[in-house]
């Protein structure tokens, strides 16, 4: 067997140095190393070898079959090269001098880097950061923050209801009471996340993104919640950016404000975005109601807290000049190749 794979293997490459079209090629491949080749043929008769032979004969059929697919695949190469010159009236060349292809990179969704620019304002305030389930029940999304069944206040939420106490959080708010039960004070954390309400216009969505925060500890004043607010507007707007608290209403705050800031269209002079007001409302805020530290278990008589709440979308609509909400989902690459 050894001499017959020596005689095949000098017969292959003769007859593969004759090949002088690539036509020929499919033929010799099928007649020498196809499934029905000689070189398959002979190596079927491995097993009419003496046993201590076969390790041996089978080594070699093997390296002898590999030298014959090298030296095919070289001629394949040779006459490819030579048919494309043919076809060209020249050898192909590689112009180096060519620009490379230019990949194109992916960005963030303008909602990510506003969400990504506001938790890292407050990390830098010294907020931890805390994430909770979309999915919440009613005890957390409303009874433990004041909100009791048939309170008025519902109605403002526009709820996603999955069951008569399961539903989809419609704020971030309910970490605010999952952390204060797993920790004592003091706090201080913001709760990033998707919301839900059942709207949908130019400038609502029925999910959307909101950060909460709250500061639990001795002695918190308005005038804290007022310093980290302003701190916060500054950075995310422009340190001369006019603020103000307006009176305002949340079940869980006590007193309650809504901040507004100076126009960042029209500077304050009045315009169709701020209603001629030449101010913008941009989140709500308030000291932590002593009902909701009693639910937690809190001594309101020791401890004070603030909480805030904003709307990521919002932001980012102020700070970029958008008009419709809408344009964050549609996909439009148009529009978010521009952040």
């Amino acid at each position: 067997m050894e001499d017959e794979l020596v005689r095949l293997k000098s017969v292959a490459l003769k007859a593969l140095d004759s090949i002088e079209e690539p036509d020929a090629l499919e033929p010799f491949r099928v007649r020498y190393l196809g499934r029905k080749g000689e070189f398959t043929l002979l190596m079927r008769k491995l097993g009419q070898a003496a046993p201590d032979d076969r390790p041996r004969l089978g080594k070699l059929a093997n390296d002898t079959r590999k030298e014959v697919e090298g030296a095919f695949d070289a001629k394949k190469s040779e006459l490819s090269g030579a048919d494309n010159g043919k076809r060209s009236g020249a050898a192909p060349q590689t112009d180096l001098t060519l620009p490379g292809r230019a990949v194109p990179f992916g960005k963030l969704h303008p909602v990510t880097q506003i969400m990504e620019q506001v938790c890292g304002i407050f990390e830098g305030l010294g907020f931890a950061v805390a994430e909770g389930p979309d999915v919440e029940t009613d005890f957390y999304n409303f009874e433990a923050l004041n909100i009791p069944k048939h309170h008025p206040a519902r109605d403002m939420h526009d709820t996603f209801y999955i069951s008569g106490s399961v539903l989809l959080r419609t704020h971030t708010s309910p970490m605010q009471i999952r952390a204060m039960k797993e920790k004592p004070p003091p706090l201080r954390m913001i709760a990033p996340g998707k919301v839900y309400r059942c709207d949908s216009d130019i400038t609502h969505t029925p999910m959307f993104h909101q950060v909460e925060g709250f500061l639990v500890d001795r002695k918190v004043s308005f005038s804290d919640l007022k310093g980290v607010l302003t701190v916060f507007i500054a950075k995310m707007f422009d340190k001369d950016t006019p603020i103000r608290f307006r009176p305002s209403f949340f079940p869980f705050t006590e007193p309650s404000a809504e901040v507004d800031i100076g126009c960042v269209i029209c500077k304050g002079k009045g315009c169709r975005v701020c209603k001629q007001t030449g101010w913008l409302e941009i989140l709500g805020a308030g000291m932590i109601d002593p009902e909701v530290f009693k639910m937690v278990g809190y001594d309101p008589e020791e401890y004070t807290g603030f909480a805030f709440g904003l709307g990521v979308e919002r932001i980012a609509m102020l700070k970029y000049g958008i008009n419709d909400i809408r344009l964050f989902y549609e996909n439009d690459l148009r529009f978010l190749s521009q952040f």
